[in-house]
């Protein structure tokens, strides 16, 4: 299993938009070969913003990097910049392969 991450640092006071955005965007993640699941993660609050991870589980690194360069994940991405706004800084990326599953 292959765990990708995304986290964002979002603006104080910009939460509930942020989490609309995601609500309502079209992922077009479904049947994509190697797709197992998605969760929005909130996390801390700091002064000056409140931390969120995007967190999607694949097969393999292989289903993830495959999507990552086709068109599906061009459609789910293509309004990314427009909320620019909420965020401070661009979204940082982790990447997990699964070594230990209990």
């Amino acid at each position: 299993m292959f765990i990708a991450m995304n986290r964002f640092r979002i603006v104080r006071g910009c939460e509930d938009d942020f989490e609309r955005l995601w609500s309502e965007r079209n992922s077009h993640l479904e049947g994509v070969p190697g797709f197992a699941g998605f969760r929005l993660l909130k996390g801390p609050e700091a002064e000056d913003h409140t931390l969120y991870a995007s967190h999607s589980t694949w097969q393999d690194r292989e289903s993830f990097e495959a999507w990552t360069q086709s068109e599906v994940f061009r459609k789910a991405h293509a309004g990314a910049g427009a909320r620019r706004n909420l965020y401070l800084g661009h979204p940082e990326f982790e990447g997990f392969e699964t070594v230990l599953e209990q």
